[in-house]
């Protein structure tokens, strides 16, 4: 299959569009111009179910809806653009809603991206010890645009919020510097979008530099979803399998994570086809989703999705909450019916599913799961736990927070049993005052001179 975007200039050459009555299109229309909106002939052709697109998962996924901008915001905008106002006033009213939907949440442009050599590199973070995250400048797309994004701002034109860097030499330089990392995450946007050429000179120059902590590199990607024909019949697709064989001869762990919504995107013989290419390179494919209302938010279809993955040879990972940023108020759930979900999930599916960890937040301090809800001494609390943290120390510590049906979030949570703060504020407030000053980035070792 050739692939063929669609955005929000040209959805209306979408053949299953004349499904679509004019509201339906005015609301895509409208809600695109504040939320990134594209979208591709094979999610359009073989994922959605367009007798029933209303309701489809796969369609809520990729096209704009009404709830995920206010009403106020959504009467506003469609007003002006009916009534041809100025687009300057236009574009800073769609600014002003944008500003106000958290467009960087847990501190990731400000105390996240690191120093070298005195200055800051827009192309790299480095949250926790072991991983750095690289943005390749020419990965800052996806094949199609998922609605719950919580990297927005990267596809909507807010160039002061982008990560992204051309040389993979300065990301070496850093490693060098910080032998404490074992592992390169690839991020973006979605570094498949890559071609292999490209993505064989980022990944050469790793290769080549011979770096003796580098144990793993992993690649965070959509694009087994949205476009499995990658791994099959894009004219590189053989390079981009020789390169992930490469890595592994190379004795590093390449690890695939696949972000997977729903268990209608296992369903095409092209997607389970394009699995089987990337298993057969040595690489391992582990599989994650944020739990979204509207999409997901159902034990059942957790359950059946961890199950068909391992059918698939694949190793569910992660169940993360919606983060507190663009439209959560349309796809986020709170923390109690997530865990709800998530036990009743677990307890359907063998030990060999149990891999998965969640429900979890990638909030500020790091990422924290709900490990449950327990009364002690007369008091409802969530029992919560550090997966990763910015201070390696605090995983493994369990901490208790005053229970709170409606909380979405970390923030929405306050200490239990009186407690002023949580266990890791003032460590951690000590780490964001260190991490403004040049030459530094979170570490340890730093809290002692604060």
């Amino acid at each position: 299959m050739i692939y063929k975007a669609y955005t929000g200039r040209n959805f209306l050459e979408i053949p299953q569009i004349k499904r679509l009555n004019d509201q339906q299109k005015e609301i895509i229309q409208t809600v695109s111009r504040v939320l990134p909106f594209k979208t591709n002939n094979y999610v359009v052709d073989e994922l959605i179910d367009w007798d029933n697109f209303e309701d489809d998962p796969m369609y809520i996924l990729n096209f704009p809806q009404k709830g995920m901008i206010s009403d106020y915001s959504f009467k506003q905008l469609s007003s002006m653009i009916a009534e041809g106002t100025n687009e300057s006033q236009v574009s800073e009213f769609i600014d002003g809603i944008r500003t106000r939907m958290n467009p960087h949440p847990a501190g990731q442009l400000e105390y996240n991206t690191p120093w070298l050599n005195g200055e800051k590199i827009q192309g790299i973070q480095h949250k926790y010890r072991e991983t750095a995250l690289f943005f390749p400048s020419q990965g800052q797309t996806c094949h199609a645009y998922c609605t719950f994004c919580f990297r927005w701002p990267q596809f909507t034109g807010m160039t002061d919020m982008k990560f992204a860097m051309k040389e993979a030499e300065i990301l070496v330089e850093f490693l060098k510097q910080n032998p404490e990392i074992t592992d390169i995450l690839f991020t973006g946007g979605d570094p498949m979008v890559m071609n292999a050429s490209i993505l064989t000179g980022y990944i050469d120059t790793i290769l080549e530099a011979k770096l003796p902590q580098v144990r793993s590199i992993r690649i965070g990607t959509k694009s087994l979803s949205f476009w499995p024909y990658r791994y099959l019949t894009d004219p590189d697709s053989q390079e981009i399998l020789n390169l992930f064989r490469k890595v592994t001869d190379h004795g590093i762990h390449l690890a695939f994570m696949a972000h997977f919504n729903h268990y209608r995107e296992l369903s095409t013989d092209a997607v389970k086809e394009a699995i089987g290419n990337i298993r057969a390179t040595g690489a391992e494919i582990r599989t994650q989703t944020p739990v979204l209302n509207h999409i997901n938010a159902s034990s059942e279809i957790m359950a059946t999705l961890w199950r068909q993955q391992v059918d698939l040879g694949m190793i569910p990972y992660y169940m993360f909450v919606a983060r507190n940023t663009g439209a959560q108020q349309y796809f986020g759930i709170s923390l109690k019916q997530a865990l709800e979900i998530f036990s009743d999930a677990y307890r359907q599916v063998s030990g060999i599913c149990r891999t998965v960890r969640g429900p979890s937040m990638s909030a500020g301090p790091g990422k924290v799961r709900i490990e449950g809800i327990a009364n002690i001494k007369g008091e409802d609390v969530f029992v919560l736990n550090f997966i990763q943290g910015r201070v390696p120390e605090w995983v493994g510590q369990p901490f208790f927070a005053k229970f709170d049906p409606d909380a979405m979030w970390l923030t929405d949570l306050v200490p239990a049993f009186g407690e002023k703060q949580f266990f890791y504020e003032k460590d951690y407030q000590k780490l964001l005052k260190i991490s403004k000053l040049p030459g530094h980035h979170l570490r340890k070792d730093d809290l002692q001179s604060a």
